[in-house]
């Protein structure tokens, strides 16, 4: 898959315990790099609304998720993708069993839950951003957009 110099995969699913922070980062982010170049999904274990903080720090950088609806992985149309990328050892299992049966990849992308950090307002929301900042980082690294230098 798109190592160095290869094609991005048609489509990319990435998968949390909730839907609520890491997988709609990461879809959204995603989709920041690369637009409509690939088919990039989210789901949860167990979904819950999206939380406010992530939100708030992707806005930061310029990415709108206000319309996310979080879902199940009982919820997907189509449950065939390229790659899965799971970001919690919950969904890990999931994506195992999700793609069982098909040749799909699957990736462990082991990824802090920032909803963890306690403290105050502004110590959370920089929890946030690690995580937004490491996935940016990551998928950069991973999915290189067109024409950008890859990010380490």
């Amino acid at each position: 898959m798109s190592r160095l110099g290869e094609e991005l995969p048609g489509s990319i699913l990435f998968a949390c315990t909730h839907n609520a922070i890491r997988s709609p980062m990461a879809e959204a982010v995603m989709k920041y790099l690369h637009g409509r170049r690939v088919y990039v999904d989210s789901v949860g274990v167990r979904p819950r609304p999206i939380d406010p903080f992530a939100l708030a720090v992707l806005d930061e950088i310029g990415i709108d998720r206000s319309r996310h609806r979080p879902k199940s992985f009982d919820d997907l149309e189509d449950d065939y993708f390229d790659l899965v990328i799971s970001l919690s050892p919950e969904a890990q299992h999931r994506a195992v069993e999700l793609t069982r049966t098909s040749s799909c990849e699957i990736e462990f992308w082991p990824t802090m839950d920032p909803s963890l950090t306690t403290g105050s307002r502004e110590t959370q929301l920089d929890a946030y951003r690690v995580l937004r900042d490491d996935l940016l980082r990551r998928l950069s690294a991973r999915f290189p957009p067109r024409g950008a230098p890859v990010m380490t």
